[in-house]
């Protein structure tokens, strides 16, 4: 199908379009609302975090509309074994162009937050770019059943290194740096959505077609407003409130050392 085609198609298919015109409206209107948060933002740890913060719904802007035109849509010929063999089915690759951008934002607003060092910060941030490449192959693979699935575990595999820096090693790092509430609030949100995504790849028309597109489109879109519009004004109220413990952090971060006595803690009152 030419993208012209595609585009009405979207426009007939009215719970598909939503599922992208609602996202397009939120993205644009907690822009806004997370702009006037940060106005008075003073300190360049914060602010960094801020801005951080700030490129996820600007990316879910340009990708939502991307999705929205027919751009980043294609269809599909399924391979043989998957449930709907021989059909071209839609698929919505552009959502992996999202959350490669938006996702490594997310994780170092959460790295800066924790007062990690740079090696796990670099760690989470590779690992979480690779799951969605991978998982953006599994999407496309159409030669081989078998080879789309073998994606699919290869990107939840960088997702289990993901998770273990957010589970194991931040909260010891956000302990020490006085973020330890806020955090783990965040990174329960964080982890408990994303577990979300493989869940629906798998369920929907890309893995056992279980779920049509436009359901499948509408789980993605309302995990998306949970994990980032949600997470990122709960951050970013913290941090507008609480900047002077952000700013008692070190003003750069290691390379894995930890830091020497008498530094990186929160002084004391």
């Amino acid at each position: 199908m030419t993208q012209p085609e595609i585009f009405e198609m979207i426009q007939d298919d009215q719970l598909l379009n939503a599922s992208f015109w609602v996202n397009i409206a939120l993205a644009g209107l907690v822009t806004l609302l997370f702009v006037y948060m940060g106005r008075n933002l003073e300190d360049s740890r914060a602010k960094l975090i801020w801005v951080a913060t700030l490129m996820v719904p600007l990316v879910s802007i340009s990708s939502y509309t991307g999705l929205a035109s027919g751009l980043t849509i294609s269809f599909l010929e399924m391979p043989a074994g998957h449930a709907l063999a021989g059909d071209e089915v839609l698929t919505m690759w552009g959502r992996y162009l999202t959350w490669t951008f938006s996702t490594p934002m997310i994780l170092l607003a959460l790295g800066l937050l924790a007062g990690t060092n740079l090696t796990k910060l670099f760690t989470a941030i590779t690992a979480d770019i690779a799951m969605c490449v991978t998982g953006l192959a599994a999407a496309m693979t159409t030669s081989s059943y078998a080879l789309r699935w073998f994606w699919y575990f290869i990107s939840c595999t960088f997702f289990l290194v993901v998770l273990y820096v957010l589970l194991a090693e931040w909260p010891r790092d956000a302990e020490a740096a006085g973020t330890d509430e806020i955090f783990g609030l965040l990174r329960n949100l964080t982890v408990v959505l994303w577990l979300g995504y493989p869940i629906f790849w798998a369920l929907g028309a890309e893995g056992l077609a279980v779920l049509d597109v436009a359901i499948t489109s509408w789980a993605y879109s309302i995990l998306d407003i949970g994990a980032k519009y949600i997470f990122a004004y709960l951050l970013l109220n913290w941090i507008a409130t609480n900047e002077r413990v952000i700013a008692q952090q070190p003003a750069g971060i290691g390379i894995g050392a930890e830091p020497e006595p008498g530094t990186g803690t929160p002084a004391e009152d």
